[in-house]
């Protein structure tokens, strides 16, 4: 059995997809700042009858996302896709003009380091399955940057120039990277970004792996 590792795990998407990764087979590695937060989502796809344990791990902390995830495979077996999707602070969404070098410091430690930490931490074990997807989960700045939402439009650049470096780079060796950029809000009666439909198209481009960046809906004019 191999596990669906699902880095930022909420009760919206993040558990819509770890319920999506399990009913496939997979074991599920939630990770979140919160253990009192993983140990009610765990609960809830455990109910589900899927195999899931919760690692507390901080996305701007490389250190503890690199533990938690090789815990992760030690636990529950190889990590065979990584989803790096946490939600991004409201204060990394300054305006442009008020922006300052160091305001910059925690949107690209999140959105950079993060995820390359989290990379270094499970492609050994993907290289030796010989098989693997990565999915990098952004909001619309990632494709048009927003004046009003700097931090974020910045590491997001960067984020999305990393994985789509890892896309060609990793193409030969049966590891897929792929991005899922959702422009809308997310909520449960929205038509294309539901928590279980953004699930549905993550797992789709886990099996399809076809293509780098994807959108759940248009972009809006």
């Amino acid at each position: 059995m191999t596990t669906c590792a699902l880095v930022g795990a909420g009760p919206g998407p993040g558990l819509a997809c770890a319920r999506r990764f399990g009913a496939a087979g997979h074991s599920v590695a939630l990770l979140s700042r919160s253990g009192e937060h993983l140990d009610s989502l765990v609960a809830a796809v455990d109910g589900d009858g899927v195999r899931a344990r919760g690692y507390t791990a901080d996305a701007l902390d490389a250190v503890s996302l690199t533990t938690a995830l090789r815990r992760a495979a030690e636990e529950l077996g190889p990590v065979e896709i990584l989803q790096y999707s946490p939600a991004p602070r409201s204060d990394f969404m300054k305006p442009v003009l008020d922006t300052r070098a160091s305001d910059l410091d925690d949107p690209l430690a999140f959105s950079v380091k993060g995820p390359v930490a989290c990379v270094g931490a499970v492609l050994p074990g993907m290289r030796a399955l010989g098989r693997g997807t990565l999915l990098f989960v952004n909001g619309g700045s990632a494709a048009r940057p927003n004046p009003e939402r700097a931090g974020t439009s910045i590491a997001f650049a960067a984020e999305s120039a990393y994985a789509a470096m890892l896309h060609d780079a990793l193409a030969g060796e049966n590891v897929h990277a792929a991005q899922l950029i959702v422009p809308g809000e997310i909520r449960p009666d929205a038509e294309h970004s539901s928590p279980a439909g953004l699930a549905e198209r993550l797992y789709a481009l886990h099996t399809e792996r076809d293509g780098f960046r994807h959108y759940a809906e248009p972009m809006p004019e």
